[in-house]
């Protein structure tokens, strides 16, 4: 809340405050004449939040009963919950007090039942406050004079009715963006109006356009921010290097995947003469070209994060940038912000510098050819790499140090594999696996991660205005769900309320590190654990174990990245001693950049694993009646989900076990059938048939299949 919306709202609220007008409360705050418009609307803003209200006289006073705002989620089933902000509980609204709020609505509720031990407080909604979307990307059906959308946000609530002068060019069965000209109420649907065609549901493409329309991501930049990028130019500014620490003769490496074209971080490690390792992280200067409040700048943080659809990148920066001056592309000079690191024998990093450099980067390895080094698995590639193996042998000592060290620390080593969905020219699905990581994965992972710890902890001890990653310990409550499922492997997480360690989270995942349940415990562990975020304050990293971390590695793909380089430079251009007025205005824009990234984070996660929802759903839509062999990974009151060894997940229904009847056990979270006591529970192997899968509906239908 405002400051001035405070002071307003605490004035109305006193016990010895008195019913009054708008001017007489202009009169008591001494509010100047040029600034009783503002008093008007922020008296307006309170009313409509329902936090004061008028009386018969016009006069304002406080509202008797509490209400909350906060955003509505909707369930297909046609209930939902609100979250509210600073409440880790979600509120439960029933379907008759949704008042036809859709899912993202920002809502007003009051609560009509408190939380109980059985169940989470409930409430119904007063007041729709705002409505999330007034456009929705869905399927269009012609019934000759009308037609509907289907909305491809299945939560969303309603059809939207489209008159047939609204059609606009589409047929039946259009992908289309229709922009709503009338809200749900008293029963009655949406009424919308097409916008815009984008292609026939089964056209190549037109379901990753679906989904940029969707969520309404900028798929172009405009010219005037694609012009600032090219006036940046392809070589660095020479006159800069004086500078700058000069490294260019330096064996340098960047080390990703075979893709990959943005490179904004590259390695080298070494050993001093008193047998510690000196390991040097350069990252892009990207701050350098991209100045505070320029079209570049403003474009980067409305994005937030560059968002990586299948076969399709929706990129924070112009490639101009990310793809020319900004990366370390091997053979040329570039710009960088570096950290050097002397780590002993143990790990632990004893001295750290912090500078800006130009560098030349000598290889583009991949990670592939790095595990060929490592493993001496291929004759051509050791020949081609020849001078530089022991760096890379190097390398991998020093990064497994590292991982041994964050593993007794309490690292959260999390068996997720992610998917590798291979696509053909046209973007259809030709395979799905699992991507399969190595050790030079791990290299990289390792020398970031303690980069990116180096950098927050130096900064949070200047006191420096700072974005930070946080990740705090999850919720006992959560534990003690978590514990449920774990006792069926005889496993247990050992905290209470005062002490909950990641040690005790990391002893489990060892536990069962090799065995078949692996995977399935290292989700349910991620499912329990918060979700990460940027604040502008410290409170440590607790899935990594770390009492201090940021984001430093990343500048040309993620906005906090960038936004700490910009403060990091100024540092070191004022040697360590800057001014006041510097500290204050930056302390205010980490708060507000936060949670601008935090929030575009969250949207461009929601989009990657849709695309992915879409993908494994068209990928099984010609493999229904295929047999497979998966594993249990939820068990609910409705069913079973079960997860393929190509990742690919889906649902069995109740009735699909099979001809018995299935109890569902809450406690112990797991099916016994009522006459054979046959049980479903988590880790389970059991052998599936595909029933259905629909690329539309992103969801994949799984029967048992008797062997």
């Amino acid at each position: 809340m405002e400051e001035q919306e405070l002071k307003v709202l605490n004035l109305i609220k006193d016990k010895d405050y008195a019913p009054m007008k708008a001017k007489e409360i202009a009169m008591i705050m001494h509010v100047p004449k040029s600034e009783y418009n503002e008093l008007l609307r922020i008296l307006g803003k309170l009313e409509m939040e329902m936090k004061i209200q008028k009386n018969r006289k016009n006069q304002y006073r406080p509202v008797d009963t509490v209400y909350y705002d906060g955003i509505y989620r909707k369930n297909q089933k046609g209930f939902g919950f609100v979250k509210i902000e600073d409440q880790e509980d979600e509120i439960y609204i029933a379907k008759e007090n949704s008042k036809n709020a859709l899912n993202g609505d920002r809502v007003l509720i009051e609560i009509i039942e408190e939380k109980n031990k059985v169940k989470k407080a409930e409430g119904k909604v007063v007041k729709i406050l705002k409505h999330e979307k007034d456009t929705i990307v869905g399927r269009f059906e012609n019934n000759k004079n009308f037609g509907f959308v289907v909305p491809d946000d299945k939560n969303f609530g309603t059809d939207i009715f489209i008159s047939k002068k609204n059609f606009g060019k589409a047929r039946n069965n259009h992908k289309v963006l229709v922009k709503i000209t009338k809200y749900p109420e008293k029963g009655k649907k949406a009424e919308g109006k097409i916008i815009e065609v984008l292609g026939n549901v089964n056209e190549a493409g037109v379901d990753m356009l679906s989904l940029i329309k969707e969520h309404n991501l900028p798929s172009t930049f405009p010219e005037p921010v694609v012009e600032e990028a090219k006036k940046c130019g392809n070589q660095i500014d020479e006159n800069d290097i004086a500078n700058r620490r000069d490294l260019r003769k330096d064996i340098i490496f960047t080390i990703d995947g075979e893709d990959a074209k943005d490179l904004d971080d590259a390695v080298k490690v070494s050993k001093l003469e008193n047998g510690n390792y000196q390991l040097d992280v350069h990252i892009a200067d990207v701050s350098y070209y991209v100045k505070p409040n320029s079209l570049l700048d403003q474009e980067a943080l409305l994005r937030g994060t560059s968002i990586y659809m299948l076969g399709r990148v929706i990129p924070m920066l112009p490639r101009e940038l990310s793809n020319g001056i900004c990366s370390l592309n091997a053979g040329e000079d570039r710009f960088t912000l570096s950290c050097s690191m002397e780590i002993n024998e143990k790990g632990e990093v004893i001295s750290s510098d912090v500078y800006k450099a130009v560098i030349n980067v000598t290889e583009r390895m991949t990670y592939t050819n790095v595990q060929k080094i490592l493993d001496n698995s291929d004759e051509g590639v050791i020949n081609r790499y020849k001078p530089y193996i022991q760096e890379f042998k190097l390398m991998e000592e020093l990064a497994k140090i590292l991982k041994n060290k964050r593993l007794e620390q309490g690292y959260l080593n999390l068996d997720i594999p992610e998917s590798k969905i291979e696509l053909d020219i046209d973007g259809r699905v030709t395979n799905i696996k699992k991507y399969e990581t190595t050790f030079a994965n791990e290299i990289i992972e390792q020398f970031m991660l303690t980069a990116n710890e180096t950098i927050a902890e130096k900064f949070f001890w200047l006191d420096a205005p700072f974005i930070y990653r946080v990740h705090e310990k999850p919720d006992y409550e959560k534990v003690q769900e978590l514990n449920k499922f774990l006792f069926n492997f005889g496993l247990k997480i050992k905290a209470n309320k005062e002490n909950i360690y990641p040690k005790e989270f990391a002893k489990v995942l060892e536990e069962v590190q090799g065995k078949d349940e692996e995977k399935v415990v290292s989700n349910l562990v991620l499912r329990t654990l918060k979700v990460a975020r940027y604040e502008a304050v410290n409170e440590g990293h607790f899935g990594i174990a770390s009492k201090y971390y940021c984001h430093f590695t990343s500048p040309i793909r993620r906005y906090p990245d960038l936004f700490i380089h910009r403060i990091i430079s100024k540092y070191l251009e004022e040697n360590y001693d800057v001014e006041e007025s510097f500290v204050e205005e930056y302390k205010k824009q980490a708060e507000e950049r936060a949670k601008q990234s935090s929030e575009r984070e969250n949207i461009a996660t929601k989009v990657e694993r849709e695309s992915e929802d879409i993908k494994k759903a068209e990928y099984m839509e010609s493999r229904i009646g295929e047999e497979y062999e998966g594993i249990i990974s939820s068990v609910t009151s409705f069913g079973i989900f079960v997860e393929l060894e190509n990742t690919v997940e889906g649902l069995i229904r109740f009735d699909d076990l099979g001809d018995e009847y299935f109890i569902y056990d809450e406690e112990r979270k797991m099916l016994i059938g009522e006459h054979t006591k046959t049980t479903y529970k988590i880790g389970d192997k059991i052998h599936i048939r595909v029933k259905d899968a629909s690329k539309l509906m992103r969801t994949v239908d799984f029967e048992k299949n008797e062997r």
